[in-house]
């Protein structure tokens, strides 16, 4: 388990940390809510690298429960750890499995890339619907069954006190 793990309320493309977590759609080339923010914040060079990467299949860049990473240019972070979170549809299409899937690789990219701190916002819980206490619970759990010694520092960067307050809570629950 990482040594410090942190709920914060903040805008996730203005913290000064090693890595920030991008809920991003499957092309990475940028959308609405949290990814559109990042790229905004990032600048024209942050499309330029996900047009980069190479993809899987036709527009397809990173499948929902993977992550890539690129450098975070013009954001105060190193570093964009890009994930796709599943899109809810009533939690029987294997979508914890999928969510859990989007925090394991997350914190396996910034493990390998020497990466000692990184922020996660609520993967898949704007748009895509999750209900966003389960989804805490999932990214607690995630993080606190987290093994290796990087990242040390996990934030759970949140847009509202009532998501701060959720996060608070899976948190306590787990312990």
């Amino acid at each position: 388990m990482p040594q410090c793990i942190d709920i914060v309320q903040s805008d996730i493309a203005t913290l000064t940390i090693d890595a920030i977590v991008n809920a991003a759609n499957e092309s990475l080339l940028g959308g609405g809510g949290v990814d559109g923010a990042i790229h905004r914040a990032a600048g024209a060079s942050l499309l330029d690298a996900c047009r980069a990467l190479p993809q899987v299949r036709p527009g397809v860049r990173c499948p929902t429960g993977e992550a890539r990473i690129t450098p975070g240019f013009a954001l105060p972070a190193r570093h964009v750890i890009h994930t796709v979170g599943p899109v809810w549809r009533g939690g029987a299409q294997g979508e914890p499995a999928l969510l859990a899937a989007c925090y394991r690789a997350s914190l396996t990219l910034a493990a390998s890339h020497g990466l000692g701190s990184v922020a996660f916002p609520a993967i898949s819980c704007g748009v895509f619907g999750y209900p966003p206490d389960e989804a805490a619970t999932v990214a607690v759990a995630m993080v606190r069954a987290w093994q290796e010694a990087r990242p040390w520092r996990v934030v759970f960067c949140c847009h509202d006190d009532a998501m701060a307050a959720r996060y608070r809570s899976a948190l306590a629950d787990a312990a």
